[in-house]
């Protein structure tokens, strides 16, 4: 997995209606070394009634949308929070990617690490025992609580994946650092405590 120290964890939500794809939230976080250091947040105005099932998943409603800004002016400022910084995300290359693509926006380049990617990974090892691989269910295994379907709480969690699988991936490296001191310490499998005391 690529080790990113300044990166960008996104999410979106969203409502479909007669085929077309709407906007309904979108959200990302970013950290640098380990720590949120900004966070973009915003709802999206839409015309398109909103199912019913969204409503629940999210709790977002019509009314909460009907003053929200419009589509291009959340795009256009999601895009200038996010720059030319590496991104991450849960699935997004699945969804959230093409859904921006369809608004003119390619972030391909960009996506450095999907983290439902690595989860699936590391099911038999990280995440060892674990019920399944929603987002939610990932970062609760790990420690980290948030609410599921809102944009901003799933980028958040999202960082948070990224975050423990690197300290995972730090922690095997230093344990590989020390077995390959101790086999090539001639030494290594003596016990020297008697001459420490």
């Amino acid at each position: 997995m690529e080790k990113l120290r300044d990166y960008i964890a996104f999410d979106l939500e969203f409502n479909q209606h007669e085929g077309v794809t709407h906007l309904i939230q979108v959200s990302a976080v970013r950290f640098q070394d380990g720590q949120e250091s900004a966070a973009f947040d915003s709802y999206v105005h839409t015309t398109a009634p909103l199912k019913s099932f969204i409503n629940g998943l999210t709790g977002i409603t019509a009314e909460t949308l009907k003053d929200a800004p419009k589509v291009e002016q959340v795009l256009k400022d999601f895009q200038e929070f996010v720059g030319d910084i590496p991104i991450v995300g849960y699935n997004a290359a699945k969804s959230d990617l093409p859904i921006l693509l369809e608004h003119g926006i390619d972030y391909r380049d960009q996506y450095k690490v999907d983290l439902y990617e690595e989860a699936f990974e590391r099911r038999s090892s990280d995440l060892h025992g674990i019920a399944n691989l929603k987002l939610q269910t990932v970062a609760n295994f790990l420690g980290f609580h948030g609410k599921s379907h809102n944009s901003l709480e799933d980028a958040r969690m999202t960082a948070r994946v990224y975050e423990a699988f690197l300290e995972s991936d730090e922690g095997k490296l230093l344990i590989e650092d020390q077995s390959s001191f101790s086999m090539n310490n001639p030494f290594g499998g003596l016990d020297l405590s008697q001459f420490l005391d």
